[in-house]
């Protein structure tokens, strides 16, 4: 993991043969203590040098401003407290300059607060160790630039590979030392490396959190924590056009492994959008294959189709029509996902406005995908053959459309057209038929209202009846003279021959669409 704790440690600057010194075992530091990172090495021999210091720092004294009170206790012990609360990592103290060896209240000291202390020889200059942790920094400064070229390097080769955004995310991963993963603008992930390298809990979690950062729609980076791994997460295109999200299983990282990254988003934006272009002419192409399925003559698509995704789902199928085509390039880049999975398994394409999918018969597994990631209403047609192409995408269609209470998922619906179908023909007039309806009968609804008269429910008790007078008579409880005498009213009162089959036929489904 290459992050900006990988500096020169106290450790490897104790571990220095040439500076000769030496860790106060009787000061006991907690090992952890010795692999902080070292950020600088100073020397002072002020009672309070704090207001000088910074994080991360040795600080090196030769215990001047301990002279006159070498054994008091309390005035180490404030000493030391204030340099740990400051942040300072570690303190060397000079021999042989003041004193001979460490002070024990001072040993003591360090003990308690868990600060290294360690010698410094007299015949080792404070300026000797200064310079060798100087050194130490700027040789791992050039190690981490020098890393970073080549990692940079790595990364553009690996781009240029047939899947040179899988082939990226997989070099990234490896010169992190990291778990890698790519999502797409669906949410879905695309690619990773290593594989499986995230259990199922985590992965749902980050799948989660992804979710919500392109359901946002911003472009940003941001960093989280899920149970004890952390993650970072950028995003790829520009805001409002998300491309997708690069999860990367790492905490801070250091300049350099941020310009590696920035390099590795910057080119899968690039890829991204080139894919893009591609995918819309794909989807040109596709859209031309629908038009040649709705001639009932696949033989074109079948050829087409075979060598770009996989041959044409094999007949007996199902068409769906989706009113998801709203969804926009996230939902088409989950079905040109599912398309590479599932090759010879489903074909998708526009027609009109609508997106239309073809799956074998029986196989609802990315209709039911649509319906629950994209709350969006599905129609399917029967099973057909392709030469019954046009039917089955008109059937589709009216399912859609009159599906809204089918079988539903988080949102979604899908209807099946048999569903429909079973309503039967009258079921579907529209409001224009209902509005033609309201005029065809509102000469016996005024005459009604204003005679006082029950023509058109006779009329309606009629039609059910299979115009059968003495039927009728009974459900209305009258005589059939009765029925009689207003079948005859209502035919003056609209002008039309209640004997023609055509006339009973269109009063019925006027008084069907109004119900």
């Amino acid at each position: 993991m290459h992050t900006r704790d990988d500096a020169p440690t106290l450790r490897a600057l104790l571990s220095r043969g040439d500076l000769h010194l030496a860790l106060s075992e009787d000061a006991d530091a907690d090992p952890s203590a010795l692999d902080r990172p070292v950020r600088w090495v100073h020397s002072s021999d002020l009672a309070d040098p704090t207001p000088f210091l910074s994080e991360g720092l040795v600080l090196l004294t030769t215990g001047t401003q301990f002279q006159g009170a070498p054994d008091d206790a309390e005035l180490y012990r404030a000493y030391v407290a204030r340099l740990a609360a400051r942040g300072v990592v570690g303190l060397g103290f000079g021999t042989e300059v003041v004193r001979a060896g460490i002070p024990p209240a001072l040993v003591d000291a360090c003990r308690r607060s868990g600060m290294p202390l360690f010698e410094v020889p007299y015949r080792t200059p404070f300026i000797a160790v200064a310079r060798a942790n100087a050194e130490a920094i700027a040789a791992q400064t050039y190690a981490r630039r020098s890393w970073a070229l080549a990692a940079q390097r790595a990364i553009a080769l690996a781009a240029l590979r047939p899947d040179g955004l899988g082939a990226t995310v997989a070099e990234l991963a490896r010169q992190l030392g990291s778990w890698v993963g790519m999502y797409d603008a669906a949410g879905e992930l695309s690619r990773q490396h290593p594989a499986g390298g995230l259990d199922g809990e985590t992965a749902e979690a980050l799948r989660r959190e992804v979710a919500g950062v392109l359901g946002r729609g911003a472009r940003a980076g941001s960093s989280l924590r899920i149970g004890q791994t952390p993650f970072s997460l950028q995003t790829l295109g520009r805001g409002g056009h998300l491309r997708g999200v690069i999860a990367i299983a790492a905490g801070d990282l250091d300049q350099e492994g941020r310009g590696v990254v920035t390099a590795v988003i910057a080119m899968a934006g690039l890829a991204l959008e080139q894919q893009q272009g591609l995918s819309r002419a794909r989807g040109a192409l596709r859209a031309g294959l629908m038009q040649t399925l709705l001639t009932g003559d696949p033989a074109l698509a079948r050829r087409i189709a075979r060598e770009l995704w996989g041959p044409l789902p094999s007949a007996p199928v199902n068409v769906a029509v989706t009113d998801a085509a709203a969804a926009g390039d996230a939902l088409t880049e989950l079905l040109e996902l599912r398309v590479e999975e599932r090759r010879g398994t489903l074909f998708f394409g526009r027609a009109d406005d609508d997106l239309v999918l073809v799956v074998p018969s029986g196989d609802r597994t990315a209709l039911d995908e649509i319906a629950e990631r994209f709350g969006s209403r599905v129609g399917v047609s029967e099973a057909i053959g392709y030469d019954g192409f046009a039917d089955a995408v008109a059937q589709a269609r009216t399912a859609r459309d009159r599906g809204a209470g089918g079988a539903g998922t988080a949102g979604g619906s899908i209807t099946a057209f048999a569903e429909v179908a079973r309503s039967g023909v009258l079921s579907a007039l529209s409001g224009e038929a209902r509005a033609l309806a309201r005029a065809e009968l509102a000469p016996l609804r005024d005459h009604d209202e204003a005679e006082g008269t029950r023509l058109i429910e006779t009329l309606q008790a009629w039609l059910s009846s299979d115009c059968s007078h003495e039927a009728s008579a009974r459900v209305l409880g009258v005589h059939r003279h009765t029925v009689r005498t207003r079948l005859a009213l209502a035919e003056r009162v609209l002008g039309r021959d209640l004997t023609s089959f055509a006339t009973r036929a269109e009063l019925w489904a006027a008084l069907r669409a109004l119900d």
